[in-house]
């Protein structure tokens, strides 16, 4: 048989390049079980470690180890920061992590900061920018060291971005700083509530305390990553703690200035999707750019018989988030490259 495959059969070629997990919002608490801060849900702080665990073991297990996980942020919960036991309880999920037999990456999410402060965070192990790639002779894509963020290449010709969603916010700031004050003013213009956490009569619901945004700073740097990654076709991954797409997310869960990070990432063809958690109940949606946004179910509300993490299989044409437990299975295609008319 000498028969080819047509050229539409090769674009949609199956070849495995490699793998990566996701798994977010952990929440762990040595606590019985309580609910939201609206009592509609359950949380599961003592169980999330086990899930935690259950994850870990499900990776390590898989036929192709994925290259790395990816944690979406609020890996202990902020009643540890109540009970005195953050350092305790952050210790005994990183010995947890350490069965993983790949590097992981920690995102920072508000959890991160109800229980320390941002320059603690910088010097603990949640800190995994010692994984970033640097670009030679491009010193423009340097993240600077006032905000959390950095990129990293797990694989020839795809580029991670981390984001740093806390980069504005009035959590874990030192509250004598110009910085915080500013970000104060943002959130007082937006939201008069007298509970900053209060959605209530907000016409942008996201300008709460346990929200926060990117800096102009923070995005001019990704603005110049991505161009980068345009120039060198690269496919991109974008992970932040928050949300950024609405219809991929409740309202009240996004970024402060997500349209800025969506104009930025619009105004570029490479990246691929963007993994966030923080929403709990997840969501999902493909933007009219071709982005797939991924918010990823809590582990926190996850029920003991079930589970919430997955892994993204990246082939030469898609990627695929194979979703475990709760966390539902997706198949994101490449953007078709944009016709050229002469």
């Amino acid at each position: 048989m000498d028969d080819k495959p047509s050229p539409e059969a090769l674009s949609e070629s199956s070849e495995h390049l490699f793998s990566f997990g996701v798994i977010a919002d952990v929440q762990y608490a040595d606590l019985e079980d309580g609910f939201n801060f609206q009592g509609t849900r359950r949380r599961y702080y003592r169980h999330s470690l086990l899930h935690l665990q259950g994850a870990i073991e499900d990776w390590n297990n898989e036929s192709s180890t994925p290259c790395c996980v990816l944690q979406l942020g609020d890996i202990i919960d902020g009643y540890n920061a109540q009970y005195n036991t953050s350092e305790k309880s952050l210790e005994l999920v990183m010995d947890t992590f350490k069965r993983l037999k790949v590097p992981v990456h920690h995102t920072w999410g508000n959890h991160e900061f109800y229980n320390f402060s941002r320059e603690y965070l910088t010097h603990s192990k949640l800190n995994t920018k010692f994984l970033e790639d640097q670009i030679v002779h491009h010193p423009e894509t340097t993240p600077s060291e006032d905000y959390y963020a950095y990129h990293f290449v797990p694989f020839p010709k795809f580029r991670f971005v981390l984001l740093d969603a806390y980069d504005l916010s009035v959590l874990g700031m030192d509250q004598s700083s110009p910085k915080y004050e500013q970000c104060m003013k943002i959130l007082r213009e937006h939201n008069p509530n007298t509970e900053l956490n209060s959605p209530q009569g907000l016409s942008e619901p996201q300008f709460v305390q346990f929200n926060g945004g990117f800096s102009q700073e923070q995005l001019n740097w990704l603005n110049e990553v991505l161009t980068f990654s345009d120039t060198n076709q690269e496919k991109v991954v974008i992970v932040s703690h928050l949300p950024i797409y609405p219809d991929a997310s409740d309202s009240v869960c996004l970024a402060w200035n997500y349209r800025d990070a969506l104009a930025v990432i619009w105004s570029h063809e490479c990246v691929v999707c963007f993994f966030a958690g923080h929403t709990h109940d997840g969501g999902y949606s493909e933007d009219p750019f071709g982005v797939y946004h991924v918010s990823l179910e809590g582990v926190i509300e996850t029920a003991p018989d079930s589970q919430a993490f997955g892994t993204v299989h990246v082939y030469p044409d898609k990627m695929t988030l194979k979703g475990r437990g709760r966390v539902p299975d997706r198949i994101m295609n490449y953007k078709k490259e944009r016709a050229v008319h002469c």
